[in-house]
């Protein structure tokens, strides 16, 4: 299968327990309509346990996961569908050839990931970021762990007991999985996607695992890798342009191509708009120096008295501040301004004061959020993202 998936003859795979998951090691399907005897052609949709991935592998079409959503259909070349995280509404389906993601793993192959590695993902597989760093560990010979249904306790112990070399991670999971002291002496690279790591979190991270290099990335479902990170990234920057993407911004607006994008939404219409190759997500930034500087998502910008803001920087760093562990900020009407913000934070709310001090002192009167509102309990989607209409709906507003 040209470009497709493969299992590597040297690749393992384990689940949550420690069981060992064999190429193809699924229950074939039942019959369809009560057609019992009738020969059923491999299924498209796959479970999202490990015994799904290992069935999925090598397969011209499938899916993980969303099984009441209609299955993917075949294409010239090998295809597969994956989901976005879903942060501001439904996720959505994405169809992407299964060569966008191999060209990655070529590249990738150059962090030692093959024979000999230990790759462990966190989220479930319906998350495009476990999915991949599951696909790619498998395609390259690799010893996969996936460890979704662990407690973060016990994803860190399972990570010491079973020498994870190799990691990918989003900051929301890694903050579940430092809590709580332990090592991971074993650990020698961590891919961390999905938003930025702060300073706070890199350091917890570091005393985790100290002879781990991390290494960030900026991308979307729909483009995967566009910018990595390193040592000598500036400080606000995701990065410079990942091997094979070139990156160019028109009226603030960033825009990729690469060989690693997507095909095109499957059952319906998404964010990300094309033009001459290039495709955008939305995203809104600059470029310096061959950096990337991010400033957030158009679909997410509001208008606060004539001012354009956007509640990722405000929850950026928010979630650098002491006794702050997750925050976003939301805007309710306002009769003068017409919107104002206001923020969602879980934490300790003996640091209210200083918060609002801070935010107020380096946002100014306009930008900052005129409330905190403290959160029991975190509402967060598969990705570990946090389910941003999930607080929405919780949101009373007097003004």
């Amino acid at each position: 299968m040209s470009d497709g998936f493969r299992w590597h003859p040297a690749a393992r795979l384990f689940d949550s327990a420690g069981g060992e998951v064999l190429a193809g090691d699924l229950p074939p399907p039942s019959p369809p309509h009560g057609g019992e005897g009738r020969h059923v052609s491999p299924p498209l949709v796959f479970p999202d346990t490990a015994q799904g991935l290992a069935a999925a592998m090598g397969h011209p079409a499938f899916r993980i996961g969303a099984p009441d959503q209609p299955p993917p259909v075949p294409h010239d070349l090998p295809v597969f569908e994956t989901l976005t995280s879903g942060s501001t509404g439904q996720p959505r389906r994405i169809l992407r050839t299964q060569g966008s993601w191999t060209a990655s793993f070529a590249v990738n192959a150059c962090f030692s990931i093959g024979p000999g590695a230990r790759v462990a993902v966190l989220g479930r597989l319906v998350h495009s970021l476990a999915l991949y760093g599951a696909v790619e560990g498998l395609h390259l010979g690799a010893e996969v762990h996936l460890l979704d249904a662990l407690r973060p306790d016990r994803q860190r112990k399972a990570l010491a007991e079973r020498e994870i070399t190799h990691l990918y991670a989003t900051p929301a999971q890694l903050r579940l999985l430092v809590e709580g002291g332990g090592l991971c002496p074993d650990l020698r690279l961590v891919l961390v996607g999905g938003s930025k790591l702060d300073a706070r979190l890199h350091s917890a991270l570091a005393g985790m695992a100290p002879a781990a290099e991390v290494r960030e990335f900026y991308g979307a479902a729909e483009t995967s890798f566009i910018t990595l990170a390193d040592g000598d990234t500036p400080e606000g920057s995701v990065g410079r342009a990942y091997p094979g993407v070139e990156i160019r911004v028109e009226a603030g607006e960033v825009w990729v191509r690469s060989p690693y994008l997507f095909l095109g939404y499957a059952g319906g219409k998404g964010s990300a708009r094309w033009s001459d190759g290039w495709l955008s997500v939305g995203e809104m930034g600059r470029l310096e120096g061959g950096f990337l500087y991010l400033d957030g998502r158009a679909g997410r910008m509001v208008t606060v008295a004539d001012q354009n803001v956007f509640p990722e920087a405000i929850e950026a760093l928010l979630e650098t501040m002491p006794g702050v562990n997750r925050a976003a900020v939301l805007p309710v009407p306002d009769p003068r301004r017409g919107v104002v913000l206001v923020a969602l934070v879980k934490g300790d709310r003996a640091v209210e004061a200083a918060v609002m001090a801070r935010l107020r002192a380096e946002l100014g009167p306009l930008k900052a959020p005129r409330a905190l509102i403290w959160q029991v309990d975190w509402p967060v989607l598969p990705s570990g993202k946090t389910d941003l209409r999930g607080l929405e709906a919780r949101l009373t507003w007097p003004g």
